[in-house]
């Protein structure tokens, strides 16, 4: 029996015990390993009790290594504070609050280089079913976001020559694309990780605005300049005209244009 707690501390040497997840510690150049074994499947009824403590519950044990020595990592905050990691803008995930979720929508909005535009066919076999295509777009130039997303696009894409047929369409955003669900080890389909979806018309964008969809498009992609110009590339916009945003589990919330 003397052996029995050595083989008991020894099985639980390489876990840090963060409240009520434990993350394995990653070894040398495993980093992908520490992602993998990361699951807070079997731990999440737990964190849904305890919301106000999730973030700092949900950081892998190399994130509270990396930020120790400054001080200013979720290791240094004091266990009652259960703040959220620091990022670009501040605001509440967890669905409460209207400026919130517009907050959110905006950031999506903004950050986001591309999106996933969903169609209704118009052409071929598929002729009225549901057809999507990644496009890159922008919401204005670096120093000023629109929240309005601008495209450069050419009426040979099947997904264009759909909407100058039927202009219907809805946008769909994602926050997977940044560091933040990366780093929080957070699958995309999490609903944490955020996702927004605008529906509305898409539109030519007119003469008096060409100027201004050159400047959002060009700034954020640079590379477009350079495409072919024999595919007869022009701007479309989307008229925005519902917005829904989802970043926390079972809400799908609706949020005022005006907003």
């Amino acid at each position: 029996w003397c052996w029995l707690p050595a083989l008991l501390w020894g099985g639980a040497g390489g876990y840090v015990v963060v409240s009520s997840v434990s993350w394995p510690l990653p070894e040398a150049g495993a980093a992908a390993d520490e992602l993998h074994s990361s699951s807070t499947e079997e731990a999440l009824p737990a964190l849904l009790e305890e919301a106000g403590g999730l973030w700092k519950q949900s950081y892998p044990a190399s994130a509270y290594r990396e930020d120790a020595a400054l001080g200013s990592g979720p290791a240094a905050r004091r266990s009652g504070q259960g703040a959220a990691p620091s990022r670009m803008f501040s605001y509440r995930r967890e669905g409460g609050g209207a400026p919130g979720r517009a907050g959110t929508a905006r950031f999506l909005a903004r950050y986001n280089t591309w999106g996933f535009v969903a169609t209704r066919a118009a052409q071929g076999k598929i002729q009225g079913m549901p057809y999507g295509n990644c496009l890159l777009l922008s919401d204005g130039p670096v120093n000023n976001s629109t929240g309005i997303p601008f495209f450069y696009v050419t009426p040979k894409d099947n997904t264009v020559a759909d909407l100058l047929k039927n202009s219907a369409a809805s946008l769909t955003l994602q926050e997977a694309d940044g560091n933040f669900c990366r780093k929080n080890v957070i699958d995309p389909e999490d609903p944490r990780c955020a996702r927004l979806t605008l529906t509305g018309q898409m539109v030519t964008v007119p003469p008096e605005e060409v100027e201004f969809a050159k400047q959002a498009m060009f700034s954020r992609h640079p590379v477009v300049r350079k495409w072919p110009r024999s595919y007869e590339w022009f701007f479309m916009k989307m008229n925005i005209e519902h917005i829904w945003l989802q970043n926390w589990y079972g809400e799908v919330s609706a949020i005022a244009v005006e907003e």
